[in-house]
């Protein structure tokens, strides 16, 4: 399994399947997010899923009852990873993991657009805190594993062991703008530490030729 994620974040549906064509041959998973899940439904996830595995990005947040009812679904469209916030509790992320046994549920731990600061604002531990004690928490409740920034990512995965996806957004290429990330990385700094899987947005969607960075990315990583 290859070890990028290819961020598809736009709501342009056309634009959306022409991305999944081209990088589907040269990731592991194609992530659908908000952007395009909000402005087209399951049709975003039929255009993409063609093309490779489907990541649904949506961080459910709920109650247990609702939040197995939409994983459930996510299920019947044929989605391979689904993201649930791990602030939403235990009992939340296992109802997820029981309802929908063949997706791989993720955890979301801290957002990496946070940092101590505004975590402070919210009443919150720091970020270091933070995620570890929640990727725990989630890891005990039958999730697959984790979504983290790269700075966390050698302490979740001590904390959950070998086992689990550590998947961390934040990967920036050298000489990337870091756009609306607070905690970000290199993709070998993050496979360095211990992630399983990076995601890669803007630097891939927005290239002159996608497939090209991305083999490159995973030429860097010796994937």
């Amino acid at each position: 399994m290859k070890p990028l994620i290819a961020a598809l974040d736009t709501a342009d549906l056309v634009r959306l399947e022409e991305l999944a064509a081209a990088l589907g041959p040269h990731v592991g998973y194609l992530k659908v997010g908000l952007e395009a899940y909000t402005a087209h439904g399951p049709a975003a996830i039929k255009a993409v899923a063609g093309h490779g595995r489907v990541f649904l990005d949506v961080k459910l947040h709920d109650i247990p009852r609702t939040v197995a009812g939409a994983a459930r679904a996510a299920a019947a469209h044929g989605v391979d990873l689904l993201t649930v916030h791990a602030s939403g509790g235990a009992a939340m992320v296992a109802a997820a993991a029981e309802a929908a046994p063949d997706v791989g549920i993720l955890a979301v731990t801290v957002l990496t657009s946070l940092d101590d600061a505004d975590l402070a604002r919210l009443g919150q531990r720091t970020a270091a805190e933070q995620v570890v004690r929640l990727a725990a928490l989630a890891w005990e409740s039958g999730a697959a594993g984790v979504v983290c920034a790269p700075s966390e990512v050698a302490a979740v995965r001590a904390a959950i062991g070998p086992a689990g996806l550590v998947v961390t957004p934040g990967i920036r290429l050298a000489g990337d703008s870091r756009d609306d990330q607070a905690r970000i990385a290199t993709p070998q700094a993050a496979r360095d530490a211990g992630a399983s899987h990076l995601v890669v947005g803007r630097s891939l969607t927005h290239a002159d030729d996608p497939a090209a960075v991305a083999e490159r990315i995973l030429a860097d990583l010796h994937a």
